[in-house]
């Protein structure tokens, strides 16, 4: 988990990105076996509540994710105005496309998290 704010200025200046209406994913690689995941909402999305929401869906989108997610990276994902009207699958497919854009996960993991159904 990235926590401290150097890490993140360093994942903003050095990394790569990718951008959609919803959020913006920045990754890196970071010299080790695992990936570690920052997720940031800022208060212009919301009150505590709505961030905190937002918050733990992206990490769930993560974590449904990871086993595809290519180890060795540093990642962070920035919510953006949208994430906070949008549903759980649209904010799902847009965080695995941004993904996919940046060429750290495999193009499996789409099909895998449409057939659970849209649980959330």
């Amino acid at each position: 988990m990235l926590k401290k704010n150097h890490e993140f200025k360093r994942l903003y200046n050095k990394g790569k990105s990718a951008v959609s209406g919803c959020a913006v994913v920045y990754c890196r690689q970071n010299g080790r076996k695992e990936n570690r995941l920052g997720v940031t909402v800022s208060t212009k999305i919301g009150g505590a509540v709505q961030r905190n929401l937002i918050r733990r869906r992206l990490k769930e989108i993560y974590r449904l994710s990871e086993d595809r997610v290519s180890s060795g990276y540093d990642i962070v994902i920035v919510a953006r105005m949208r994430s906070r009207y949008a549903g759980f699958g649209e904010l799902e497919s847009s965080v695995i496309s941004l993904l996919r854009k940046l060429n750290i996960i495999s193009q499996q993991v789409a099909a895998v998290n449409q057939d659970m159904g849209g649980w959330m």
